[in-house]
């Protein structure tokens, strides 16, 4: 390794600062490129928000959205032009719970639940946590491009999987499906009624000039049912704050909703709710200068691969601030992500937890300084030099 490590660690004041995993899972020298949480501040208005619900000694239960539903669907129509009925809106502790709770109601008996790997490593145990069944749809990768399976999504839903759980944007590729795959998507699930959840966490860290389509607004005009589960915790890093909502796309989804365990709502963060509520009404200017800078990351992320890691396949995502890498061209087996912590002291989430397809792959997170991405590429060239051979970025 070039120099000494914990010298070369841009990331060495925010570690002495935080305890979330993403700091203190590895040890200071390993740099901590892995779990989704940006190294960015919180923005100021959400701090003080947080801060004056404590000096008011507001930290109790919740049974509701109160006024966290007009907000988010304030937001929804500014950002996406998406008239969310506040009626339909409810709240849950993150989206994994959304997404855990609406399958319950919905398959109260088990039953296959369509993933489309790979894809966000919580799928395959949430639909375990409700007592139902994966029933796997990969994407369709071509030349580095990555597209849903809609010929067979409509095998799974004709085999009989009575829901499709869907990520839009999807995490890991950065995929912003378009407005004629969605409807697409919403044919095929009117016909066999089949209810679409999507998960849109990452639907506001869409990149400049990409257009994002949230699925609720061609569903219902087609028949089809949805339920759409979102949060400001990824746009504005407030996971750890525990708020989401949960919004029905029609009345017959509407109506599911309506039959939720009040504990879901009770179980839901006060501070999280105010916290998300700032977000979505006042702090879309700190939205946009993240995603500006997350988008500037991954051109450079795409010149540092270009220029030093031959042999590694980038393709840039259009939503969120996460990088997919191929590492097949290394050699690095089926899990880089183990070689490149112990050999190169970069800590990227394993493609494995993604689905089969992730063998030979990792994740990078690109919400960090520039300098951090120089240092693990510096770091992972040094540590590979005789593996590169032929770059492929993918645009």
């Amino acid at each position: 390794m070039p120099g000494d490590i914990d010298e070369l660690d841009p990331t060495g004041h925010i570690r002495s600062a935080r305890t979330s995993i993403k700091w203190t899972r590895y040890a200071p020298s390993v740099l901590p490129l892995f779990v989704a949480e940006m190294d960015y501040g919180v923005a100021p208005g959400i701090q003080e928000a947080l801060i004056e619900r404590v000096r008011q000694s507001d930290l109790g239960y919740l049974d509701g959205p109160g006024p966290l539903a007009p907000a988010f669907a304030g937001f929804a129509e500014r950002r996406w032009g998406w008239r969310v009925d506040p009626s339909r809106v409810h709240i849950a502790t993150d989206v994994s719970v959304g997404i855990v709770e609406t399958l319950r109601v919905a398959l109260p008996d088990g039953g296959d639940v369509v993933i489309t790997p790979p894809v966000y490593p919580p799928f395959f145990e949430l639909v375990d946590e409700a007592r139902c069944r994966v029933a796997e749809v990969p994407l369709v990768e071509r030349w580095g491009e990555y597209s849903l399976d809609l010929d067979g999504l409509e095998r799974a839903f004709l085999a009989g999987a009575r829901v499709f759980l869907l990520c839009n944007p999807h995490n890991p590729i950065g995929l912003v499906h378009s407005h004629e795959t969605l409807a697409a998507v919403a044919d095929l699930a009117a016909r066999y009624d089949v209810l679409v959840v999507s998960d849109e966490i990452h639907g506001p860290l869409t990149h400049p000039g990409v257009v994002f389509t949230p699925f609720a607004t061609v569903a219902e005009s087609r028949g089809a049912r949805s339920v759409t589960v979102t949060s400001a915790s990824k746009g504005w890093n407030l996971a750890g704050v525990k708020c989401s909502v949960v919004v029905a796309g029609d009345d017959r989804s509407a109506a599911l909703l309506d039959t939720l365990n009040d504990e879901v709502a009770c179980r839901t963060s006060i501070l999280g709710l105010h916290a998300n509520m700032r977000a979505f009404e006042h702090e879309t200017e700190w939205l946009d200068e993240a995603v500006a800078r997350v988008a500037s990351n991954a051109r450079l992320l795409a010149a540092l691969v270009r220029d030093q890691l031959p042999g590694v396949v980038f393709r840039m995502p259009r939503a969120g601030y996460l990088a997919w890498l191929d590492f097949r061209g290394l050699g690095l087996g089926d899990d880089p992500a183990v070689p490149l912590r112990e050999h190169a002291y970069v800590a990227l989430n394993s493609g494995l937890g993604f689905g089969r397809e992730g063998r030979g792959f990792a994740r990078l997170n690109l919400a960090c300084e520039p300098d951090t991405l120089r240092e693990a590429v510096a770091r992972i060239a040094a540590a590979y030099p005789s593996s590169m051979q032929g770059a492929v970025v993918w645009r």
